[in-house]
């Protein structure tokens, strides 16, 4: 069991929030915080009162990536790719297949796998003095957590290269012309801009974002005939959802539907 509680988990109505709580740390990422922050994302998506998801940390860090003390210790070669395997990619996973939105509030530094962790988030608002780097190559390392999926995705091949290559310190404004975040807000703004955001996002059709992000993320790695049967099987499968009977009565009444998630 992990030895100390570094992952704060708490629910409004039906948005969870999740925080790296290490501030002293900058959010850095040891073995009982990635099994935490696992634990934590797993539950919510699986939580059927949960709605949204709000990811973010504490202090004047988002996430700096694996905490390098600890590395230090650690077995390298062979045994950092099976940590990878083990520790890593089941983060990732989770926060690109949760069926339901998930928000980055990027309150500060995100480098390494915390800029990872943030761009498998479906959205990425930020204050104003958050900055980004993807800092691998920096420490003579490649890159891990997704971000060889999420970043070209994003910004194109030739930037993330240029990105991952030539890490740097990239600042809220350049990020948001990279698309990298979505918006920008004032730091003292962060949290209710955040929080307005997933209330909405919360109150949309649950099942139906699940299943966008399902084909989305299918799309990426599929044929056209492949993507196409996945979106016919998703359209199948919200179609027989109780939000789309009433959003289209909704529709025919010429009223707001009121989503239910189910």
């Amino acid at each position: 069991m992990p030895s100390d509680t570094v992952i704060a988990v708490s629910t409004e109505n039906t948005v969870r929030t999740i925080r790296l709580d290490r501030p002293t740390r900058l959010n850095s990422l040891d073995l009982d915080a990635k099994a935490q922050l696992l634990a934590a994302l797993r539950e919510a998506a699986e939580s059927p009162d949960v709605r949204a998801v709000v990811l973010t940390g504490t202090g004047r860090a988002f996430c700096v990536g694996q905490d390098l003390r600890e590395a230090r210790s650690a077995e390298v070669g062979p045994a950092m790719g099976d940590a990878v395997r083990e520790q890593y990619n089941p983060l990732v996973r989770t926060l690109l297949m949760m069926p339901k939105p998930v928000i980055a509030a990027v309150n500060g530094v995100a480098a390494g796998a915390g800029l990872s962790l943030a761009l498998a988030c479906d959205f990425r608002i930020a204050a104003a003095s958050a900055t980004l780097t993807t800092a691998f190559a920096g420490i003579g390392l490649s890159c891990d957590t997704g971000i060889s999926w999420t970043l070209p995705g994003i910004v194109g091949r030739a930037t993330a290269l240029d990105l991952l290559l030539r890490p740097r310190v990239v600042d809220a404004e350049e990020a948001l012309g990279l698309g990298l975040f979505n918006q920008v807000v004032a730091d003292e703004n962060l949290e209710a801009e955040v929080r307005t955001a997933a209330v909405q996002l919360a109150a949309g059709p649950t099942r139906a974002f699940g299943a966008i992000k399902t084909a989305v993320t299918f799309a990426a790695e599929s044929t056209l005939d492949a993507a196409l049967e996945c979106e016919a099987e998703q359209i199948a499968h919200t179609g027989a959802s109780e939000d789309y009977g009433v959003a289209l009565n909704a529709f025919l009444e010429k009223r707001m539907p009121v989503f239910t998630g189910r």
